[in-house]
This record gives C-alpha cells, structure tokens and sequence, in this order.
C-alpha cells in the first residue's frame, strides 16, 4: 500500500505547476474557489463543495513560501499553480487506497486488494483529473469512502454500525455535494441492499448445497484444483451481513444523513450570492444543464454519449500547445503556433489507459455473463429461481460489482444533454475492480495458462500506461510521438 501511494502520490504531484495558466475547466473551479477567498459572488453550475476545497488549498498554498516561483493571476487574484491544483493532487492520490480498503473489505483477500489499488494508479484519467483544479474527483473519493465504510459498518454490531453508517452517510452526502452524479454511488449502495433481501427471499427456495455459485468457473475457480482450499467455500463476507441493516438504518444514515449534509454543503455559497435560495438555485442549475443541448460535436467538440466511454472512442485534449523546439518556453501565452509550425507538442489528454479501460470492460462483461448463466439459465433448467443458500463469496462480490457499475453508468443512458469521457469516471472504477477480481483468480490458478494470462494483462496495463504518460502528464514530445500515441482519429 506504501508503494502504491508513493507511485499515485509523485505522478500527481511530479511538475504540477508545468503550465502555469488556467487548463480545461480550471477556467471556472479555479476561479470559483478564489472567489469565496475574495467574497466574490458568482453563479456555480455545480454543488460547491469542490470549489470550498480548492479555495481552501488555495488558502493554504499562500501560506507556502516554497510554492510562489511561479504565479499567474487568471483566477483574478496572483496565484501560484500550486496553490490551486495541491488539493485535488493530494485527494487524487488517496483514491488507489481507498479501493484497496474497499476491496479488501469485500473478500479478505490481500492480493485481489493490492492488484485493484495498483491498477487504479495506473489509470490516464484519474491521473489527469488529479492534476489539475477540477471537481470529478471529488465525486469518486468521496462516493468510494461512503461504500467503503458501509462495507465497514456490515462488520460491525452496535455503536460501532451506527457510527460507520453516519460516516458513509456523510461521505454520500459529499459526494453528491461535489456534482448531482455522486447520488449514483448511494444508489448503488441501495440496490445492493435491495439485492441482498431479494437474494435471502429466493434462497428460501433452495434445496440444501455446499457448492458456491462460481464453482462451475472450470478452470478459474475449482474445488477439485489441488492448490484451491475447500475451506474457502465458508469464507465469509461482510456482504453477507447486508440484510442485517434495517430499513430504519438505511433510511436514517443512508438517507436523512446525505440529505442534511448536501443541504448544509449549501449555506457558504448561498451566503455569497443572495440572488438565489435554495430551491430557486436548483431551478437555475438544472435550466443551466438543460440548456446545453445534445450529444453532437456542433454542441461541444468532444461531446461523446454514453455508449463511446466504455471502448475510449472519444477521449478529449485538456491542454493542446505546440513549440518550434524542446529549448523553447512552454507555450501557455500567446496565440498557437500556425498548422504545421510546431515541431513539439504540449498534449494533455483526459484519457484512460486503453489497455485497462478494455480488459476492464472484458472483466465487467464476463462477470454479467457468470451471474446471468447460473441465477438465470440455471433457474430455467430448474423450472424455478432461486439461489444456493450458501452462496459464494465471490459471487457477492460480483454482484457488488455490477450493480454498483450499472448504478453509475446506466442512468446516463437517459441524459440527453452533452455529455464527456470524465462522466464515466464513477463507473469505470467498478471496471477496475472487476479485472483485479479476474486476474486474482487466473494468478491463484492451478493452471499455468491461467497464471500466465494474469501476468500478461498485469504487464500490458503498466507498459501501456507508461506509453501514454507523456500525454496524461503534458510532456514535451515530438509529433511523430504524438500521433503514435493518437491510435484513432476520434482520439484527436
């Protein structure tokens, strides 16, 4: 875990300040967290909590002697990059970790943890989104902390339940303070819950069986293995103790907990701007949202629906500059070079690893496919449903994963207003988890095929990422190396 953090915590931090402007949406977030610095009043498309945070490393940044070499005053006020971009850079770095907590929480298993942490750190996206002051990866902390102590709280009886539930209430509520989308990770956290009852009702149907749901998975999981113990048929899960929160727990902590919050989250920023209360601001918000049209690239360039994320068909470039040589200034002022001048080129690109958002997405759809063959083929066959009372530990924590990547990607399917790659940021997470699932199996294998394929798609998704880092990082390049990197012309 060390490791792993040392790894996310240098990439994010590694050159933070290299292009001293305002990148992307910095434009507003930036801005907006200087903004309650200076009691600007300002209209936020946007729950404000993000922008609190930003403001507040911005407060603090100041305070940083060691920071101010390099400033610009686009905010409206003499900033170091630093200042602005610390926060999310340090936020950023947290998320390998928490889904290491999480996922080890799911199963027991340190290895499967491990390998989901360290894939993550391996993720363009999330990099890219840490480095700069934006919100999304608020969204994700903060959604991920709120399950990860809901799992918590399953383990624990009394007191010790009621207070990780207020905290993953807290959590939820942060999320959705950060932008409306974290509500789907509290979602999620409810269709599991919801499951588990569905789950506890059909298995009253259930004749007798010691055989775990996966059990059929020949070879990637199976008791005659020699190297597989019997023994982990009983291993238990706190997902199995799902049904022993109440329905006065969940609507409590998992309800009026996140509501509070969200609606506390509020009070600064309507403080600020006293044009608006709190219903009318909604109004505002949501006319803002609707206003801005649909998916089409007159709309935006890189507007890209929800069915381009999963297969990375239409990335976007945060940050596009070119140089006449590598000796030369970084280009952050001034216009571009004429089409064809430059010679080096600035790319930062809010892309993922290609390699594991599509084993990822390979991983998620063989998990959909494993759940759907035995609850529903097998219920066919048995001219009935239900499911084995003793159902495995890696069939909950397939069904944790599904449901909760179907909780953050399908309700986007709905949303007719432009949309982009970083909305996928909640769901793809899930995917991550997923394939850390899958190669844990094949690296626990009997089968030395098996082995093989795990460290083959280990290996793949650290060569590829190091691939792709000078465009998640902005490096200089060359740009021959830039259109080697550009596999598709929808990724320019």
């Amino acid at each position: 875990m060390t490791a792993i953090f040392i790894l996310s915590f240098s990439l994010r931090f590694w050159g933070l300040d290299r292009f001293n402007t305002l990148v992307f949406d910095e434009i507003y977030f930036a801005q907006f967290g200087n903004n309650y610095l200076t009691h600007t009043p300002f209209f936020n498309a946007h729950p404000p909590l993000s922008q609190y945070i930003i403001g507040l490393g911005i407060w603090i940044g100041n305070h940083i002697p060691f920071w101010q070499h390099t400033v610009n005053g686009s905010t409206g006020s003499l900033l170091s990059p630093w200042s602005y971009r610390w926060a999310n850079a340090f936020a950023g770095s947290l998320i390998p970790l928490i889904v290491i907590l999480l996922t080890y929480q799911l199963s027991y298993r340190r290895g499967f943890a491990l390998l989901a942490g360290f894939i993550t750190a391996c993720d363009g996206l999330l990099l890219v989104e840490s480095r700069y002051a934006l919100s999304n990866i608020y969204i994700v902390l903060f959604g991920l902390i709120g399950q990860w102590f809901f799992l918590l709280a399953l383990g624990k009886q009394n007191k010790q339940r009621w207070f990780a539930l207020v905290i993953a209430g807290i959590s939820f509520g942060a999320s959705v303070g950060t932008k409306w989308n974290g509500l789907w990770f509290l979602v999620g956290t409810y269709g599991m819950w919801i499951a588990a009852w569905i789950i506890r009702w059909l298995q009253s149907f259930a004749p007798s069986s010691r055989v775990p749901l996966f059990s059929y998975l020949h070879p990637l999981i199976n008791s005659t293995n020699p190297q597989f113990n019997s023994d982990e048929i009983n291993i238990q899960t706190p997902l199995q103790n799902l049904t022993q929160i109440n329905i006065v727990q969940m609507l409590s902590c998992l309800g009026i907990i996140p509501a509070a919050i969200y609606s506390l989250i509020w009070i600064p920023h309507l403080q600020l701007d006293t044009r608006y209360g709190f219903i009318e601001v909604h109004k505002q918000i949501l006319q803002f949202h609707l206003q801005l049209g649909g998916n089409s690239s007159s709309v935006h360039p890189y507007c890209a629906a929800w069915y381009k994320w999963p297969l990375l068909t239409r990335p976007m470039a945060y940050y596009y500059q070119t140089a006449q040589s590598f000796k030369d200034p970084l280009p952050v002022f001034g216009p571009p070079l004429p089409p064809g001048a430059g010679k080096v080129v600035y790319d930062v690109h809010a892309m993922g690893n290609p390699f594991l958002w599509w084993f990822g997405l390979s991983a998620m759809i063989f998990l959909i496919g494993m759940l759907f063959a035995k609850i529903v083929i097998s219920g066919i066959q048995q001219k009935r449903v239900f499911i084995p009372k003793n159902m495995g530990v890696d069939t909950w924590i397939g069904l944790y994963i599904v449901i909760n990547y179907a909780a953050n990607f399908l309700p986007w399917v709905k949303v007719n207003r432009c949309v982009f790659i970083y909305h996928y940021m909640c769901a793809v997470v899930f995917t991550f988890i997923a394939l850390a699932w899958f190669i844990d199996q094949c690296l626990r294998s009997y089968y030395p095929k098996l082995r093989i394929l795990g460290l083959t798609i280990t290996f793949t998704i650290m060569v590829a990422f190091i691939f792709w880092m000078p465009i998640y990082l902005g490096l200089p390049i060359s740009t021959d190396d830039y259109r080697m990197r550009m596999w598709f012309n929808s990724w320019i």
